[in-house]
């Protein structure tokens, strides 16, 4: 019996020890493991620290937008400053509707390169974005009889058509009214044009070929490009025929309803004309610069009204900014002086200045509150045009230094020996080729 108790006693003895290491075993593994989750954890969350400060700073939000959003229009700032190199139009063609445009030409900054030359003998193409009554049509003019050019443009007057040929073959080198027709549609805009400039080029010269475009417009001051917009409606004017195209569609009727009934607006009155919510004479120069895939195109619904003027606005001073020429109607002499330094082309007459318009006397009629009105549905207009005149000065100044013979060459503008002005007096109404351009 006693033998039998000692063996107990010594069992009970090993198994207390034998528990007590366990117990000691298992508190360092479960300290050990506890250390190891924590360090687990803190490295997950440095990784994930570190992808978040990645994802936020490098990597851009078409690439790691985890869901497809709408780009937020309101980071288009309105106030960018005015320099040479704003870049070329924005590039978000495919918001909303995915469309294609075609090369929406050469910057300014690429003109201003020493380098430069409009090589007319090779695949340079001359784009005129001609806005209604800012003078587009004098300035079409000038370009296809007074450029001083190896092989000038052939006009046919009854056909309104001049052949605007390269030196060295019978392809055209300007893309405007007066060389190749309304192509685009009739007075195409810059959402029009850079789909389909491009595309009408390829029908006569084949898709191989790869042309450079350079775009060029006209602005004028917006109250009295509106009311001179008024006078031509008044006398029959509608441009009805004009295509408003843009998302690879044309604006439906629903989109852009008429301000009228029948075949013209012809005798409105001026309040009639303010008081039309889709007339498309309010902020025009706007409308017609921008890129309106931005916005939708004409669908109004597709964005909030203030979200749609700032992008309007925005896009529009960028592709003017981008233009490889633009010039503002009440200042002829410099806008002649900066096309000839700009392209090295010379014009054979001076550019002349009418300070004196029907819109001006127009203006001098007007009450306060209607000339209040019209600012304000020209307020995308007004700040535009702002924009255009200190960028003129800008390139005008700068053109101007690089010159050393500025003062001779500013002072005898337009005077080429054998060259006589032409008489426009001559040509066609505007108002009466208004109403037959629709046809063409």
């Amino acid at each position: 019996m006693a033998k039998r108790s000692v063996e107990v006693q010594v069992l009970d003895s090993d198994f207390s020890l034998l528990l007590r290491e366990s117990v000691t075993y298992e508190f360092k593994m479960e300290t050990r493991s506890k250390y190891r989750f924590r360090n687990f954890v803190m490295f997950c969350m440095l990784l994930a620290l570190t992808g978040i400060i990645y994802f936020g700073y490098f990597c851009s939000d078409q690439v790691c937008a985890l869901t497809p959003q709408r780009p937020v229009w309101s980071e288009l700032s309105l106030k960018f400053p005015v320099q040479d190199n704003l870049g070329k139009p924005l590039s978000l063609h495919s918001s909303p509707y995915n469309s294609k445009s075609s090369n929406p030409g050469f910057s300014y900054d690429d003109v201003l390169n020493e380098n430069f030359l409009f090589d007319m003998n090779g695949h340079d193409v001359m784009v005129f974005l001609h806005i209604q009554k800012t003078g587009g049509t004098s300035f079409g003019k000038h370009l296809v009889q007074d450029l001083d050019l190896q092989r000038p443009c052939t006009c046919q007057r009854k056909k309104k058509r001049c052949y605007c040929f390269r030196p060295n073959r019978n392809e055209n080198w300007l893309f405007s009214r007066y060389s190749t027709g309304w192509k685009c549609g009739l007075h195409a805009d810059w959402t029009e044009l850079t789909s389909c400039v491009d595309t009408e080029f390829d029908k006569n010269e084949g898709d191989s070929v790869k042309r450079r475009y350079f775009y060029i417009t006209l602005l004028r001051e917006p109250i009295s490009r509106y009311l001179s917009e008024f006078r031509h409606v008044l006398r029959g004017a509608t441009w009805k025929h004009s295509r408003h195209w843009c998302g690879g569609r044309e604006a439906s009727p629903v989109e852009l309803p008429l301000c009228y009934s029948g075949e013209s607006w012809e005798g409105v009155t001026l309040d009639e004309f303010i008081a039309c919510p889709t007339n498309l004479a309010h902020n025009r120069q706007t409308r017609m610069l921008a890129d309106l895939a931005l916005v939708g195109c004409y669908n109004i619904s597709y964005m909030s009204l203030l979200e749609r003027n700032r992008v309007m606005l925005a896009s529009a001073k960028r592709n003017l900014a981008a233009m490889a020429f633009f010039a503002l109607t009440e200042y002829q002499k410099i806008g002649q002086y900066v096309f000839e330094e700009t392209f090295n082309l010379r014009f054979a007459i001076p550019f002349e200045q009418h300070n004196a318009t029907l819109s001006s006397s127009t203006l001098s009629t007007l009450k306060p509150h209607q000339l209040q009105k019209i600012k304000e549905l020209n307020s995308l207009d007004i700040e535009l045009y702002e924009f255009a005149q200190n960028l003129m000065y800008k390139r005008f100044n700068k053109l101007k230094s690089r010159d050393p013979m500025f003062e001779e060459r500013f002072a005898n503008l337009g005077r080429l020996p054998g060259r006589t002005e032409f008489n426009w007096d001559q040509a066609l109404d505007e108002s009466k080729e208004t109403t037959l351009e629709a046809n063409t």
